[in-house]
């Protein structure tokens, strides 16, 4: 009898052993994966910022460099040349409106990289403003509407809204093919909530969810984030709809 007892206990305390130990294999599997996923969220977001960097010296050299020198060239014509009065002022005149439509891309590459008016006005006024700079820009029609958004959000929540929203929109811009958009921003209880939503083309919403494409994975990843999530409802042929909620649990309003 004291046998069995003695042989029992020693089983027991064997699976007590073994469990702890597939436990810690657990735990470790977890940390590695958990690691790994970090790690490849870090190597795209590095990733993601050297994109943004090579397009912001490909502007500033291809575009602004250029038009700049445009500009010199023209008016060191000015300087060599025997011109009469009238042709001055009107080369001068041209020479002012380059400039200005070169100060009007500047402010907005500017804007691309930080908002004064998020910092200094809040999400809406930004939000109402980029849209109609966008609209005009490309021509388009984009119709803004905002409701109930408190000024004194965390500025993490009202750069991760906007920075969605600059890049949903240059997207759909870019992609749909659409001429017309729609920008809400509404506070709906204790989350905020943007919606973007263009009558384009389309596509396999499931499919572009699933692949690599570095946009929605970093945009993705920015709602995160702030504890939000980002969805999208799309057809072929029936335009794109993108959802982001992002709690307000963080804040103190």
């Amino acid at each position: 009898m004291t046998v069995r007892v003695s042989l029992g206990s020693r089983f027991r305390h064997a699976q007590i052993r073994f469990g702890r130990f597939f436990q810690r294999l657990r735990r470790r599997r977890h940390r590695k994966l958990a690691e790994e996923a970090l790690s490849s969220a870090s190597r795209k977001l590095i990733d993601a910022h050297e994109n943004e960097r090579t397009w912001l010296a490909r502007e500033l050299h291809d575009d602004i460099s250029q038009r700049l020198c445009l500009i010199h060239l023209s008016l060191g014509n000015l300087k060599e040349g025997d011109t009469s009065l009238v042709e001055l002022r009107h080369a001068i005149g041209n020479a002012m409106q380059q400039v200005s439509d070169l100060s009007t891309d500047i402010q907005r590459l500017s804007h691309r990289l930080h908002s004064s008016k998020l910092e200094f006005l809040g999400l809406a006024a930004a939000a109402a403003g980029y849209c109609g700079e966008v609209g005009d820009q490309h021509k388009v029609q984009v119709e803004f509407r905002a409701g109930n958004i408190p000024r004194e959000l965390s500025p993490e929540i009202s750069l991760s809204i906007f920075r969605v929203l600059q890049e949903v929109l240059q997207n759909a811009i870019k992609h749909s093919g659409s001429r017309r958009f729609e920008v809400l921003l509404n506070r709906n209880s204790n989350e905020i909530h943007l919606t973007v939503r263009d009558f384009g083309k389309g596509f396999d919403a499931a499919q572009a969810t699933k692949g690599p494409g570095l946009g929605l994975i970093s945009m993705k990843e920015r709602v995160a984030l702030v504890d939000g999530e980002l969805s999208i409802e799309s057809q072929p042929q029936k335009g794109t709809t993108v959802y982001v909620r992002v709690p307000l649990r963080s804040t103190r309003l």
